[in-house]
C-alpha cells in the first residue's frame, strides 16, 4: 500500500514537517527526579526522529512545581535549558520537529506531593483522583500561572523547540477552567462558555507576546470531556473556533478525562474511535487538527487523512513499538512493522506503577543504546522448540543477527496460548503480535516446523549449536472432589473452542484468564456491533431495547475466586475495564469463596463458613499453569548451548516472555 498523504509534509505557521506521522505527548519516566534530560532520553526520542516521525512532543511538562508524576521532564528553571537544548539538537539533526508539552495539574496533584498544602484549581470541588479537596485560585493567581506559561514557552524557545503544546486535556487545569464540572467561579473566569475560556485563550495570548508570532502554539483539547454534565463536541467546536481567533497553529484533538469511566486507549477501543472527534473539530475550523488515540495501524491514519478527517495523526505508543514505522512505510516495508497491540502492559501499567516505560512489542524501548541487535560475530545453528511469544521473539532476534535459525512447534499454528486471546471480546488486537511476528520469521528466512513436537531424536538428528526451549506452561487442575466430572473443562479450551459449555456456567478461578473467559462466554448472543449499527440505522428497536440487546447473553455465568482479588494479575490500566465489561454483561463474581466439590448438579462452594450449591450446566476450571519443561531433561547433554525462555522458565506475563526471548536472541 501506499501513503501519499500521511506521508507528504505539513506546515504548522511557518514550519514545516516531513510528514504527517506526529509522536504526541506521553510520559516515558526517562528523565532524573529532578526532571533534568537524561541520555536515556534522548536516545529514546532520537531513535524516533532517525525512524522518520514529522514531529515529536516532548512532555508533558509542568509549568512550576506541581508535578503529579516523577520523572517528569522540566523546564520551568533555566537549568533544564541545556540539558533540553542536547535534547532538541539530536532530534532535529534527525530531521524532526520537536515541540514541548507544557501542562498544570491543578486538582490533580495530591497534597503529600507539594508539601502537604493543597492543590490549586479554578473552585473548590472534590477530585475523586486524589480523594482531596483543592483550594480555588485567587485572580492574582491565576495571572501567576499564566505567565507561568509564558516563561516556560520562552524557555522552550531558548532550548531549540520548534513550538509548544498546551495541555488543555484529560483533566487537568486547563480542562478544569473549561469544565462546568470543575469551574463554578462567579468572576469574569467563570459562568458562560466565553468566561471559562478566558484562562486559555488569555494564557495563548501571553505566550505569545513572549516567544513572538512565528513560533508555533499548539493545543490538546477534549473533542468529548466524557463526563456527565461536562463539556461535549458542542463545546469543543466552539472552543476551536475561538482559539483559531486567537492565533493558535493546531489542535490536537484527544478525548475524555483521567477520571472518565470510558475507555480510551486500553485494546476494548476499537480502532479509530476517537477520530469522530477530530472530523467535527475540523469542519469548524481552518487551522491544521491532529487525530489521536487508538491510531497504531499506518492504512487506517491514511484513510483518515484522505478522507478529510484529519491534518496529522498522533501515533504515540505505535511510534513506541516501533520507531522505525515511518521509515518502513517510506522503504516499502509496511509488513515488517511492529504494530502497538493496547495491551498497556509496558506503558501505562508502568506509569502508573511509578515506573519507566516499557513495551510488549518492543523490549528495546529506553535501552535504545545498550540492546542492539548487531551481527553476530559467528553465525551459529540455533533451533528455538516452543512457537509461544518468547520463542517467536528469540527466532527473530537471532535471524536478524545472522544466526542459522530453525523453529519447532508440535501444533499446527504459532502464537501458543497467546492466540486465545483472539476470542476474547476486547482482547483480539493482542494476536496482531503473532501476526507481525510471523511475517518477520518468513520475511528472515527461519525454518518453521509445524506439528512437529520436538524430542531428543529430533535435536540429536538437527544437532544445533543452540537451543532455545521455550515450551510454555500447561493449565494446573485444582484438587478439588468430583474434578474429573464430564461436565468439567479448562479455560483455555473454552477459549480455543475446543469445549463447548452449557447455558450456567461457573468459573473456578478470578484470574485473567478466568475473567477473560467469563467476559467471552458472557458475550455469546448479543448484538454484533454490525447488528446494533443496523437496528439503529433502521430505528427498528427503541434505544431500551438494543442497550439490553448489547449487555444480555444467553449464558449465566458466575466466577468463583478464592481471594478477595478479582484479576490481580491484570494491568490497572485495563482491569478497571474488564471489571466494567462483566458488571454491564451481568456476570456475578464471588470473592473470598472456596469451590468445595463439582457434581451433576454444579458446584458446591463454602463462603462466610456457609455451604451452598450453585447450581451449573458447566464448570470451567481456571486455577492457573505451570512450565512446561520436561524437554530439558531429555535434551541434557545433546548440545554445547541450551536456554530456557518465557512460561516454560516461570509463567507470567507476555511482556516478559518477549522480553526474555528478544535478550536471550540478542546474546546468542
Amino acid at each position: 500500500m501506499e501513503f501519499p498523504r500521511l506521508l507528504s509534509p505539513i506546515k504548522i505557521n511557518s514550519l514545516e514537517l516531513r510528514n504527517r506521522i506526529v509522536m504526541t505527548a506521553a510520559h516515558v519516566g526517562f528523565s532524573t527526579s529532578e526532571g533534568e534530560v537524561t541520555d536515556r532520553l534522548i536516545d529514546f526520542y532520537t531513535h524516533r526522529a532517525e525512524g522518520g516521525v514529522g514531529l515529536i512532543i516532548v512532555g508533558g511538562s509542568p509549568v512550576d512545581e506541581h508535578i503529579s508524576m516523577p520523572n517528569m521532564v522540566r523546564i520551568d528553571h533555566d537549568r533544564y535549558v541545556p540539558g533540553l537544548k542536547r535534547l532538541t539538537d539530536r532530534v532535529k539533526e534527525a530531521g524532526a520537529g520537536v515541540f514541548i508539552q507544557l501542562c498544570h495539574v491543578g486538582r490533580y496533584i495530591h497534597s503529600s506531593m507539594i508539601n502537604g498544602e493543597k492543590a490549586l484549581a479554578p473552585s473548590a470541588v472534590y477530585s475523586p483522583f486524589t480523594g482531596e479537596t483543592p483550594r480555588a485560585l485567587e485572580l492574582e493567581e491565576i495571572q501567576v500561572i499564566q505567565g507561568k506559561f509564558a516563561e516556560d514557552a520562552s524557555r522552550a524557545k531558548e532550548a531549540g523547540f520548534d513550538g509548544v503544546e498546551i495541555h488543555g486535556s484529560a483533566g487537568y487545569l486547563v480542562s478544569q477552567f473549561l469544565s462546568p464540572l470543575t469551574n463554578q467561579r462567579t468572576d469574569k473566569y467563570g459562568g458562560s462558555v466565553e468566561n471559562r475560556m478566558r484562562f486559555v485563550v488569555e494564557t495563548v495570548e501571553k505566550i505569545q507576546q513572549a516567544v513572538g508570532p512565528d513560533f508555533p502554539i499548539g493545543m490538546r483539547i477534549p473533542g468529548n470531556e466524557m463526563m456527565k454534565g461536562g463539556n461535549t463536541l458542542k463545546e469543543a467546536k466552539h472552543l476551536a473556533v475561538r482559539l483559531e481567533e486567537a492565533g493558535i497553529g493546531y489542535l490536537n484533538v484527544t478525548i475524555g478525562w483521567h477520571e472518565s469511566r470510558v475507555p480510551q486507549v486500553n485494546s476494548f477501543v476499537p480502532r479509530g474511535c476517537y477520530v469522530y472527534a477530530a472530523q467535527e473539530v475540523k469542519a469548524a475550523v481552518s487551522l491544521p487538527v491532529l487525530t489521536c488515540n487508538r491510531i497504531n495501524d499506518p492504512a487506517l491514519a491514511e484513510s483518515i487523512l484522505r478522507q478529510g478527517s484529519a491534518d496529522m495523526t498522533g501515533m504515540a505508543r505505535a511510534l513506541i513499538a516501533d520507531p522505525d514505522l515511518p521509515n518502513k512505510l517510506m522503504e516499502g516495508r509496511e509488513r515488517q512493522i511492529n504494530h502497538c497491540i493496547a495491551c498497556n502492559q509496558g506503558c501505562y501499567d508502568k506509569i502508573f506503577s511509578f515506573k519507566p516505560v516499557t513495551c510488549l512489542v518492543n523490549p528495546r524501548v529506553g535501552m535504545e543504546k545498550e540492546w542492539v541487535p548487531s551481527p553476530a560475530e559467528k553465525p551459529k545453528r540455533l533451533l528455538v522448540i516452543g512457537g509461544g511469544p518468547a520463542g517467536l521473539k528469540a527466532a527473530c532476534t537471532a535471524a536478524e543477527r545472522g544466526h542459522r535459525v530453525w523453529l519447532a512447534e508440535k501444533s499446527g499454528r504459532l502464537g501458543g496460548q497467546f492466540l486465545l486471546n483472539r476470542n476474547i471480546p476486547g482482547r483480539e488486537e493482542l494476536v496482531t503480535l503473532v501476526k507481525d511476528l510471523t511475517d518477520h520469521l518468513h520475511d528472515l528466512s527461519v525454518d518453521i516446523l509445524l506439528d512437529k513436537e520436538a524430542d531428543r531424536q529430533f535435536v540429536q538428528e538437527l544437532s544445533p549449536d543452540v537451543v532455545v526451549v521455550g515450551t510454555g506452561a500447561r493449565p494446573l487442575f485444582p484438587d478439588i472432589k468430583g474434578g474429573n466430572n464430564e461436565n468439567v473443562v479448562h479455560a483455555w479450551d473454552v477459549l480455543s473452542g475446543k469445549a463447548d459449555v452449557g447455558k450456567r456456567v461457573v468459573i473456578i478461578g478470578g484470574n485473567a484468564v478466568g475473567l477473560e473467559t467469563a467476559l467471552y462466554l458472557a458475550h455469546i448472543g448479543t448484538l454484533s456491533p454490525e447488528a446494533l449499527h443496523f437496528l439503529v440505522v433502521n430505528r427498528a428497536e427503541s434505544w431500551d431495547s438494543l442497550e439490553q440487546l448489547v449487555s444480555q447473553g444467553i449464558k449465566q455465568v458466575t466466577v468463583v475466586e478464592l481471594t478477595r482479588h478479582m484479576g490481580k494479575d491484570i494491568g490497572s490500566s485495563t482491569r478497571w475495564t474488564v471489571m466494567a465489561e462483566l458488571k454491564r454483561l451481568g456476570v456475578s463474581l464471588l470473592k473470598n469463596t472456596k469451590a468445595v466439590a463439582v457434581h451433576d448438579r454444579g458446584i458446591d462452594i463454602l463462603a462466610d463458613d456457609k455451604t451452598e450449591t450453585l447450581e451449573a450446566d458447566s464448570v470451567v476450571i481456571a486455577a492457573g499453569s505451570e512450565s512446561e519443561n520436561t524437554l530439558l531433561d531429555e535434551i541434557e547433554g545433546l548440545v554445547p548451548e541450551i536456554h530456557i525462555i518465557g512460561d516454560a522458565k516461570e509463567p507470567r506475563k507476555a511482556i516478559d516472555a518477549v522480553r526474555e526471548g528478544f535478550l536471550v536472541g540478542l546474546t546468542i
